[in-house]
């Protein structure tokens, strides 16, 4: 057993500049999904404290189309700015705006003080919107860094340590998250204050701090690390290399990310696999936060019921991306592995359809979140390396940013709609069981033919893409 996991655990680096590589990356991993964890939790909850629960789907419907110059103005920085400066910008960006936004759920009138939710309230709205972004402009931006700086092996090594490293940053932001909102009187000694407010100041002041740790982090990394280190995959660098020697102009549209999309068969394949996980995440979460809210008799009771799901979803996935996700990828190739997560996510909706209860949601929702976030997301993520940069940095964004929400979207219309189903008739499983049936299938054929097209870019050192670059 001591050798199996020594085994397991251990990862070879040719020297101590790898190794620091390593530490540095997993270190900005951490932050960047210890302070997710928290913003992504304080979205929802402080929006329908504000606005109000009845609002959230008009807010996901019009935050697609005010992304639309965010998603512009970052192409255009792609073109521009270098990788780490890239990463560095949007760090540093939502770290000082989110400071501004602690100080703003302070006010009496403005903020958590006023505890009237109306739609007339603009904070709110403006709250939601930039924190929606926050996925596409931050995590997904740092995959698409770390993308950039890794190559094939050292994804398929490094990569579920990565994710254990970030899930310990999860862990304990939710934990402490969770404990400070459920235990608010804490804060009594701090004379006559409102604890739930001051309790979601200082956790938005946490995610504000850790995000603007990650661009000192990434100096140290550029500063530290020689830039052979940081070369990822050598086809692609050698590409870029090449074109900036003799001169050639790289730059492309502001769309050429959304044209990508349509016109590549591989960057479709990697839309279709977010589509299928957040239609499904979608449809479970509308129930769970239902179920969350009425069983609240307060706003802090809420907040921390959802944060001590996302610490239970944090802690699997650690221990998944220790024992589990670490073995399959040193035992299957990438192929194998993807089939693994429509395989792994089926059982989960048969368990579902089967035992269709409040804990049954619950228990499905935090096991499709651990699935995704230790197994597929790095998975789906290391499809990037082999293709070109306009592919992991442009079309990527389009797809975490239009693709996603088009995809929360369609799962939010199959909710509504089977919300006009009664649960307990035969109708509801014949509907759920023939939606989730074909949904699987899909994903299972997705993931196959992205495994082959993946695996023989590899084999043959090719760039996917290479053609329209």
């Amino acid at each position: 057993m001591a050798s199996f996991l020594g085994g397991l655990f251990t990862i070879r680096f040719s020297d101590k500049h790898e190794r620091l590589k390593f530490i540095l990356l997993t270190l900005a991993f951490a932050f960047v999904i210890g302070s997710y964890t928290i913003a992504k939790e304080l979205k929802d909850s402080i929006f329908v404290s504000i606005v109000g629960k009845e609002y959230m789907p008009t807010a996901k419907f019009m935050v697609i189309f005010l992304l639309i110059p965010a998603a512009l103005g970052y192409s255009r920085l792609v073109d521009i700015c270098r990788r780490y400066q890239l990463l560095a910008f949007y760090s540093l960006l939502y770290g000082l705006v989110l400071a501004l936004f602690t100080l703003l759920l302070g006010h009496h009138s403005i903020g958590l003080y006023n505890t009237q939710a109306s739609p007339a309230r603009l904070f709110g709205w403006i709250f939601y919107f930039v924190l929606e972004g926050y996925s596409p402009f931050v995590v997904s931006v740092f995959w698409a860094f770390l993308n950039s700086v890794s190559s094939p092996d050292e994804a398929k090594n490094q990569y579920p340590l990565m994710v254990a490293g970030s899930k310990v940053g999860g862990v304990l932001t939710a934990l402490f998250a969770w404990y400070l909102l459920d235990h608010a009187n804490v804060l009594s000694g701090f004379g006559q204050i409102n604890h739930d407010v001051v309790a979601h100041q200082i956790l938005m002041a946490i995610v504000s701090g850790m995000l603007l740790v990650v661009p000192v982090i990434l100096i140290a990394l550029m500063k530290f690390v020689p830039g052979r280190y940081l070369h990822g995959y050598e086809a692609v660098y050698q590409l870029e290399k090449k074109h900036q020697h003799d001169d050639v102009d790289t730059k492309t549209s502001m769309l050429s990310g959304i044209r990508l999309l349509v016109e590549s068969p591989y960057i479709l394949g990697i839309f279709g696999l977010v589509f299928f996980y957040e239609t499904l995440n979608v449809v479970l979460n509308f129930q769970r936060i239902g179920l969350l809210k009425d069983a609240s008799t307060s706003m802090a009771g809420f907040t921390a019921s959802m944060f001590w799901q996302r610490y239970q979803m944090h802690l699997y996935g650690l221990i998944l991306s220790l024992f589990g996700v670490q073995l399959l990828f040193k035992k299957l190739d990438v192929r194998r592995c993807l089939m693994v997560v429509p395989l792994s996510v089926s059982l989960l909706l048969v368990f579902f359809v089967l035992t269709y209860s409040a804990e049954s949601i619950l228990y499905v929702f935090i096991g499709l979140g651990t699935i995704n976030y230790s197994l597929s997301y790095p998975l789906r993520e290391s499809l990037y390396i082999p293709a070109t940069k306009d592919m992991k940095f442009k079309a990527k964004a389009w797809i975490d940013t239009f693709g996603t929400k088009f995809s929360k979207g369609f799962g939010s219309l199959f909710a509504d709609i089977t919300s006009r189903v009664p649960a307990n008739s035969g109708w509801f499983s014949i509907v759920y069981v023939g939606f989730f049936g074909c949904l699987m299938l899909l994903w299972f054929l997705t993931s196959w033919m992205l495994g082959k097209t993946y695996e023989k870019a590899i084999k043959s050192n090719g760039i996917i893409g290479s053609e329209r670059a």
